[in-house]
Parts: structure tokens; C-alpha cells; sequence
């Protein structure tokens, strides 16, 4: 249940940050292409609007007659305003001279059009792009007088030789529909990437997360087995202590424990030869190159014998070889515990210095010796 609980989680926040993350970028990418949409549209009003007036500019230089070249205009613009972007003609009083819709020929074009001050002024797409997003002035010397228009002069040019002027509109309906578009694709495309993208990494974690619980479990089995064996070798040692306690009480020997080969042995407690009763040693190691006994009071003397010489006259039911510095009497083991990778760690009474550490390729040996 608690793992459950924990994946359901895991799987929450991945879909939190991957949304609030892909909402902010997508806001931005948003932005920045429909920022070149407008860039793009803006540039290309401002090259038919040229083209148108050097064209007319053109035909007034051919024909005088004005009406003809107008009449050409219009039948080249009619219902041109359903694009995203189309152009009209208006003297330098206002007055529309061709339109694409044939209604509006003949009124005035005022500042309420998208006021510009000068014909040469350019429009900044991002301005434009303030404008159609929030419906509010996007700076500069643009002045957006009417949000409900359906289209604004976004760019004008003069006719030369004549009083006309060529004016550039944007149709916002069209532009606002494309712009639309475009964030519905991006919404489409966010939406359906960070599903893809939250449910791949919920699936990956998962499998991760179980492979890593199974070698968890594995391990946590394998050291419940070896706190097992640890328990038994500890109960195995107590018991086998009070039954020599008991036989020495009992004064009644042991027949399962071969007779020491010796009863005693020599040792140096500063200028004092010492016999000291196999019984009352608790422990034998070296250090430094010097054999140490130390007896179950906590005495300690030398002696001039090697740990070989001195293990290989000991009663091995009763002394164990721990390692290559420690010879351990059983009645000294106080504590079996796991160190390391599978080795052994003896805490001793009385206490020792050094650590006594069994290795893993003699921790079997000793178990067994245990067990005898």
C-alpha cells in the first residue's frame, strides 16, 4: 500500500512540473512564433503596398487619365479584405479612393484607423502583437482607438507624382484565426508530449524502483539469514560456556572435549617467570613481534613462544586460531558479530586492544568449531 501510495505520488509530481514547466514554455514559443507570423505578414504588407505605388506611379507616368488608372486599382483589389492582409488607396484629405469593398469608397479614413503619423513610420510586430493579445496601445506612435475594427493600417505609402497614398491593412479577423490555430497546435502538441513524457518516466521509475526493491528484499533476506546464523552461534556459544562451567563445578570431565596436551605454560611477567594454567587464559595475540598472554583477570605476561608453537600445544576444542594475530579461548567470547562483507567480528572479555576480525574464508571453520 505504502508503495502504491508513493508511485501515486511520484507520478503527481512529475505531471505538476512537467505541465508548469511546458506551460511557461509554451507560452513563450507561443509568443515567439506568432511574433514571426506577424513579422512575416508586416513585411509582406509593406512590399505589396510599395510594389502597388510604384506600379500606379507607373501607369500615371503612361496615361493621364486618372479615372482609368482608379478603375483599374479597384478591379485589382475587389474583395481582397477576406485575406490576412489586403491594401486601399486614399488621397492625402482622407477620402477612400479604392477599397476592396466598393461601400466604403468615397468616406474618410481617420485616425481611427490606426492612426500614423508619417507615411515612412514602420510597425513594430511586436507591438502588433501586444495589441491583438491584450487589445490595448503596444507602444511607439501606434494608437489603437477601436478593438471591435475587423482591420487596421499597419503601413502606408505614397504614390509619387500623384496625392494618393497606398494603405496597408492587416485584417485582424483573419490574423486572429491563424494566431488561434497556431496555439491550439502548440496546446494539442503540449499536451500530448507531456502525457507521453509523464508517462515514460512514471514507467521507467517504476521499473527502476522494482528492480532496486527485489535486490533490496534479496539483500534484506540474505542479512535476516545471517543475524540468524549470528543468533544461533551465539546461543550455541553460551550454551557451550555453561556447559564447561558445569563440568568444572562438577569436576567431572567433558568426554567430548580431547584432553589439553598441556595443563600449563610459562610466561614472563616482567622479571618473574610465571605458570599460568591452560584454564585461566582468556586470549593470546601479537603485536609488534611480541607474544602476549592475557589471563581471565585481565593480566597480561609474554611469553618467548610463537603463536604457532603455542597453538599447536593447545587443546583446539578449547583455543581457536582467529587469525594470524589472535588465538582465542572460548570462555573469552562475549559477542559474534557481522563485519564487513561476510566476516566476523568477536567482542572478548576481558577486552582486547586490537580488534579480532575472522575472515570470510575462516568464518566456516569457526562455525563448525562452534558447533563441535
Amino acid at each position: 500500500m505504502k508503495k502504491d501510495k508513493l508511485y501515486l505520488f511520484t507520478f503527481l509530481s512529475l505531471l505538476v512540473v512537467v505541465y508548469i514547466c511546458g506551460y511557461f514554455s509554451m507560452n513563450y514559443l507561443v509568443g515567439l512564433s506568432t511574433e514571426q507570423f506577424l513579422k512575416i505578414q508586416i513585411e509582406s504588407s509593406k512590399r505589396e503596398a510599395k510594389e502597388m505605388a510604384n506600379l500606379i506611379s507607373l501607369q500615371a507616368q503612361q496615361n493621364s487619365d486618372r479615372k482609368v488608372i482608379i478603375n483599374n486599382v479597384q478591379k485589382s483589389i475587389e474583395k481582397t479584405d477576406t485575406q490576412t492582409g489586403f491594401i486601399c488607396m486614399f488621397d492625402q484629405t482622407g477620402k477612400e479612393i479604392c477599397h476592396p469593398n466598393p461601400e466604403k469608397i468615397g468616406r474618410m479614413t481617420g485616425p481611427d484607423e490606426s492612426y500614423i503619423s508619417t507615411t515612412h513610420n514602420e510597425v513594430n510586430p511586436e507591438d502588433f502583437y501586444s495589441y491583438l493579445k491584450n487589445k490595448t496601445e503596444g507602444g511607439g506612435i501606434r494608437n489603437y482607438n477601436n478593438p471591435k475594427k475587423d482591420a487596421e493600417i499597419i503601413y502606408l505609402y505614397p504614390v509619387k507624382d500623384t496625392d494618393w497614398i497606398i494603405a496597408s491593412h492587416a485584417n485582424l479577423q483573419s490574423i486572429n484565426k491563424q494566431v488561434q490555430d497556431l496555439k491550439f497546435y502548440f496546446i494539442l502538441v503540449y499536451i500530448s508530449t507531456g502525457a507521453l513524457i509523464v508517462l515514460l518516466s512514471f514507467f521507467m521509475i517504476r521499473l527502476f524502483g522494482s528492480r532496486y526493491e527485489r535486490k533490496l528484499e534479496q539483500k534484506n533476506e540474505n542479512l535476516f539469514n545471517e543475524v540468524l546464523s549470528l543468533s544461533k552461534l551465539n546461543y550455541d556459544l553460551t550454551s557451550y560456556k555453561s556447559k564447561l562451567e558445569s563440568n568444572e563445578q562438577s569436576k567431572v570431565p567433558d568426554l567430548s572435549i580431547s584432553p589439553a596436551n598441556k595443563k600449563r605454560i610459562l610466561t614472563n611477567l616482567k622479571n618473574e617467570i610465571v605458570s599460568l594454567e591452560i584454564e585461566q587464559i582468556a586470549y593470546i595475540y601479537m603485536e609488534n613481534t611480541i607474544t602476549y598472554v592475557k589471563d581471565v583477570n585481565g593480566k597480561i605476561s609474554t611469553s618467548n613462544s610463537s603463536l604457532e608453537e603455542i597453538y599447536s600445544e593447545l587443546d583446539n576444542a578449547i583455543f581457536f586460531r582467529a587469525n594470524r594475530q589472535f588465538i582465542l579461548a572460548i570462555k573469552s567470547i562475549d559477542k559474534i558479530l557481522k563485519y564487513g562483507n561476510n566476516q566476523l567480528k568477536i567482542e572478548v572479555v576481558p577486552k582486547s586492544t586490537i580488534d579480532v576480525i575472522i575472515s570470510k574464508n575462516k568464518a566456516a571453520e569457526f562455525k563448525a568449531w562452534l558447533n563441535k
